[in-house]
């Protein structure tokens, strides 16, 4: 009976690990900074040296903002690889899913993410990731807001 309890426990604790690693401010401390956070925003600095890769990680739906020129690809869960060509300035949503990203570049990529929460969060991850690319008025707002206040816009 001891063993069944101490191998239950011992589940539990992995099934628990495994959900928190996907979080990149856990797993992945050398490409996200956290930088400011609240009940309806989580506000992240992303930066990738040349040709650096991630762990499997996941993100509240949100707004990338990037800084700098990047070529990146994108790798699912299951498989499924992505490349994305970011120019500087250029602002992109994306759904809430689990990845790795990779830089494909020789230079180093930076960005912005604002990861959006509570009701916000829900409608956005209603959406089809293949067709979600507007983002509401609220969303716009704030993310406007984080914007001007670092002296982005």
């Amino acid at each position: 009976m001891v063993s069944k309890l101490l191998w239950a426990g011992v589940c539990a604790c992995l099934i628990v690990g495994s959900a928190l690693a996907q979080d990149p401010l856990k797993v992945e401390p050398k490409h996200y900074k956290l930088d400011f956070e609240n009940d309806r925003v989580q506000v992240v600095s992303v930066h990738y040296g040349p040709n650096e890769k991630s762990a499997l990680h996941d993100h509240p739906g949100g707004v990338v903002v990037s800084l700098t020129e990047g070529h990146l690809r994108f790798t699912d869960e299951n498989g499924k690889k992505r490349e994305v060509f970011a120019k500087a300035g250029e602002v992109r949503w994306y759904p809430p899913f689990k990845h790795r990203v990779e830089n494909l570049s020789d230079n180093a990529y930076d960005a912005v993410y604002i990861g959006i929460k509570g009701k916000l969060a829900a409608s956005a991850a209603s959406k089809d990731p293949a067709t979600a690319t507007d983002i509401d008025e609220e969303t716009s707002r704030i993310v406007a807001s984080y914007l001007a206040a670092a002296g982005k816009q």
